[in-house]
């Protein structure tokens, strides 16, 4: 990468800027910004709730102040921005009650990069957004902050996010990141920078609006797949055949795509679609697949738990009353994020029914649960029975539990994730 860029500033330490923020750390002087006080401290001690990055990696990056040497320096003072020449915004970007696109956290993002923002400097969105949102929403935000003109003072860049919360695997660096520029020039130092810490290389996009709907496509992709599969288990759970046996032998063919029915939650796959559908609507195309997909998934919660219910009848189970543990709160296995979790549509359903709930998760934090969604979550677990067990979430903890012991006699398990075998009664 040319002189120029002496600092990168990552806006936004979450899933998805911390690990990003590590990496550019290794070859550049890295400022992680966020406005949470109580999350920087955590960082500045090595310590990171996310789970995404371990201790010593953390530790390995990080340093005290805020100086040109290579590294990582934490802060949520926005003052420690003005010496970096390279922006990098990944910041949340979810959507609101009604499912609109929420670009608040976006646009505040913009205006505090836009109060440094320096001639020659350029602005990398990794934000999710629907196809057209950097160059008609942030960069006026841009401009109108700093005074400069775009394109000829200052530049910009979409470089889509790819993380795969929890995966230790598939880390940042070894999945391939989409790149592009507001000019065929930054276009390609946007991509030789990336270049430099992605070793499983870039592609570089002819545009920006191109790097944008390639971002809600791939998640939207998924979505559809996973509501055909969705719909495929309530189709044979009528005709009394199992879904994942149907999906196995299906799968035995070489080009059979391998989804499985479930909930479908978390920051990209439940949200993406949205945002496309959003943009559609505006240029006067109404979605089908796209919105009928998003029904069909967000309609499994009420589904589940009227499945749990109609198990718990089968065995003579007094449903009003009756204590039901669901285990696992987060939008995924292995991962402590909670953010659009579908486990509370199951859980807000089952309450509808007059069943006591007890929720257990050990990675979730009880004090995020409680804030988001007004429940308790528990993270270790009462010596107490249960007339029904719901696995929503395939912790690694919970698949050595001894649920015997946690059940009434005649207690039933319903496993949503199809990960329990013969020890569940029944499974999505």
């Amino acid at each position: 990468m040319n002189n120029k860029v002496k600092k990168i500033a990552v806006i936004g330490l979450g899933y998805v800027g911390l690990p990003l923020a590590r990496l550019f750390a290794t070859k550049y002087s890295v400022i992680g910004f966020d406005i949470n006080k109580s999350r920087i401290a955590q960082l500045q001690k090595g310590v990171d709730q996310t789970l995404e990055l371990e201790e010593a990696l953390l530790k390995s990056v990080l340093k005290s102040e805020n100086s040109n040497a290579t590294g990582l320096y934490c802060s949520h003072e926005s003052a420690d921005l003005q010496t970096a020449s390279i922006y990098i915004v990944t910041v949340p970007t979810p959507v609101d009650s009604k499912n609109q696109p929420d670009l608040s956290a976006l646009m505040q993002a913009s205006r505090t990069v836009g109060k440094y923002l320096k001639k020659d400097d350029i602005v990398v969105y990794e934000s999710t957004v629907y196809p057209g949102a950097t160059e008609e929403e942030c960069v006026p935000v841009l401009e109108t902050i700093s005074g400069l003109q775009y394109n000829k003072d200052f530049f910009v860049g979409y470089s889509p996010e790819r993380i795969n919360p929890g995966d230790k695997e598939h880390t940042v660096d070894k999945i391939l990141k989409v790149t592009s520029g507001s000019t065929p020039e930054i276009g390609a130092e946007v991509d030789a920078l990336y270049n430099q810490v992605i070793t499983a290389g870039t592609h570089l996009a002819p545009t920006i609006r191109v790097a944008e709907a390639a971002k809600v496509i791939e998640n939207s992709q998924r979505d559809i797949n996973i509501a055909f599969v969705n719909e495929l288990a309530k189709i044979f759970n009528k005709l009394d055949i199992n879904t994942h046996d149907v999906l196995e032998a299906a799968g035995t063919k070489w080009n059979f795509l391998p989804f499985s029915p479930g909930l479908v939650g978390g920051h990209c796959i439940g949200v993406d679609p949205y945002y496309l559908a959003q943009k559609a609507q505006e240029v006067g195309y109404h979605p089908e697949i796209i919105l009928a997909g998003r029904r069909m998934n967000d309609s499994m919660g009420s589904y589940v738990a009227g499945e749990v219910v109609k198990l718990m009848l089968s065995k003579d189970i007094s449903v009003k009353n009756a204590k039901v543990l669901v285990l696992g709160m987060t939008f995924k296995e292995n991962c402590p994020d909670v953010r659009n979790t579908k486990v509370i549509d199951v859980i807000s359903n089952l309450k509808e029914y007059g069943v006591t709930v007890t929720i257990y998760d050990p990675l979730a934090h009880p004090d995020e649960v409680a804030k988001e969604y007004g429940v308790r979550n528990l993270k270790v677990l009462k010596k107490e029975t249960y007339h029904a067990i719901v696995l929503a979430v395939a912790h690694n903890e919970f698949l050595s539990l001894n649920f015997e012991k946690l059940l009434e006699p005649q207690g039933v398990i319903y496993d949503v994730k199809g990960v329990l075998g013969s020890r569940a009664d029944k499974r999505l």
